[in-house]
């Protein structure tokens, strides 16, 4: 049995084709308009902050009494946040110094804290695992989802420094990192972006 090429049959078809995409495109067109998502910071604010951290990341490596610090440096438009711990108060002042003499620097929010005695090799292993785990539960929270957190942990005192969108945020990034193992307290340095 042989079959006949049918070009009746796709004579059909593409009318029917050429149907369905025009209501499809007529159903787009009924939509609503959606609200266009404004930035709260531009490409060119985010490049500043990023060349205004990258300063003073290098200014405080250059000093040699602070140099071998961890030191976090979180920029949103101009404002600089430093969180961390120091052995002395004079190292505080210092970093403080150096972030509020880089240009473009409008403000400096200084939390870096004191470390107090020093913790013993296995608190310190301690504490870097707190502070991966609240870091890793604040990225896949997804109310927070915020890479502008910055944590630092020690003997399971907790401190959160950054920027978040809203109050919501904090108390939710407060929440998280205090459900996680090992966190004994939460220190609450955020900043609600302007």
């Amino acid at each position: 049995m042989t079959h006949a090429f049918q070009p009746l049959a796709t004579h059909r078809l593409v009318p029917a084709a050429i149907a369905a995409s025009l209501l499809l495109l007529l159903g787009a067109c009924n939509r609503a308009p959606e609200t266009p998502v404004t930035p709260t910071t531009s490409a060119g604010n985010q490049i500043d902050d990023t060349v205004i951290t990258t300063r003073i990341k290098t200014a405080l490596l250059e000093d040699p009494s602070i140099k071998s610090l961890s030191i976090d440096v979180e920029t949103r438009k101009g404002e600089v946040i430093l969180s961390g711990h120091a052995d002395q108060q004079s190292q505080i002042d210092l970093a403080g110094r150096i972030a509020t003499a880089v240009v473009g620097v409008s403000s400096v929010d200084n939390h870096l804290a004191l470390k107090g005695p020093s913790a013993s090799v296995g608190q310190t292993t301690d504490d870097v695992i707190v502070t991966s785990r609240v870091k890793t539960a604040l990225l896949n929270e997804p109310l927070v989802k915020s890479f502008d957190i910055s944590v630092t942990t020690l003997k399971g005192d907790v401190r959160l420094t950054g920027f978040v969108n809203n109050q919501a945020q904090i108390d939710r990034s407060i929440a998280v990192a205090r459900a996680v193992e090992g966190v004994h307290s939460i220190h609450d340095e955020l900043t609600i972006k302007k």
